[in-house]
């Protein structure tokens, strides 16, 4: 069942996703050779509990961490480790935060240090695709044209959308109703309405995009061993198209 909100609940998101925009914002300055993966989820820890926040990870479905941090070929879900960073890295960072009855949940991909072209490429399409997908957020289009965009673009630059984890909706609960594929043809699936709201997020494979999960559990990574990339907003659908809520004014 999907959930529309109120323009009351979408601004109380609003606070709960601007958390998740600002300690973003602020890991970015953090993010360099020599940190561990560890040592951001106790940054992010402190910066979400400083505003006034909850980390909305943490015991989900019993995941042990408060953010998901995933190195080069890993996909989404890393577990935060005592293992440092490299030069030449890239590293995606998604966390969430529950505030005033309502999540905010969001992603970026960062390169540490200097990173290769196809590192570099490999981020920025996936960000661009996550982009052109928010685009398609109007009442009376179809949650399949958000997800023909991404994939559209993504596969025009030679990469490859992952198809075992999809967006979703977002509200009272950290995943509710629909689904969000990042592939598929256009004009299916319901139709947007004023009030949904909407975490949208690609991951994109430098390769092919099957991924296996590790024997922890959570960790999903590329069956390749290929890079991967992950971007995410939560949005909300106005009459005039998406609002971006996670990020930053």
């Amino acid at each position: 069942m999907i959930i529309l909100k109120s323009s009351d609940e979408i601004e109380k998101m609003r606070r709960s996703c601007r958390v998740v925009a600002e300690t973003l914002r602020d890991v970015e300055e953090i993010v360099r050779p020599g940190i561990s993966t560890r040592d951001i989820e106790r940054f992010v820890e402190r910066s979400i509990e400083a505003k006034g926040g909850v980390p909305a990870f943490k015991g989900y479905r019993n995941y042990p961490a408060s953010v998901c941090t995933s190195v080069n070929e890993q996909v989404v879900h890393g577990i935060p480790s005592d293992a440092t960073l490299r030069d030449g890295d890239i590293i995606s960072i998604d966390l969430g935060v529950y505030m005033d009855g309502f999540y905010g949940d969001a992603a970026v991909t960062l390169p540490v240090g200097r990173v290769s072209p196809v590192a570099e490429r490999l981020i920025r399409v996936t960000k661009e695709a996550l982009m052109l997908g928010i685009e398609k957020v109007k009442p009376g289009y179809r949650i399949s044209d958000i997800s023909h965009v991404i994939q559209r673009h993504v596969e025009a630059n030679g990469f490859s959308v992952v198809r075992s984890f999809v967006g979703h909706g977002i509200g009272r609960s950290l995943h509710e109703d629909p689904q969000i594929p990042n592939f598929g043809e256009p004009g299916r699936g319901p139709r947007l309405r004023e009030g949904m709201t909407l975490a949208i997020e690609p991951m994109v494979n430098e390769g092919r995009y099957e991924v296996s999960i590790l024997d922890d559990g959570w960790t999903a990574v590329t069956s390749d061993g290929s890079l991967s990339a992950h971007w995410e907003h939560t949005v909300a659908v106005t009459k005039n198209g998406a609002r971006i809520l996670t990020k930053t004014e």
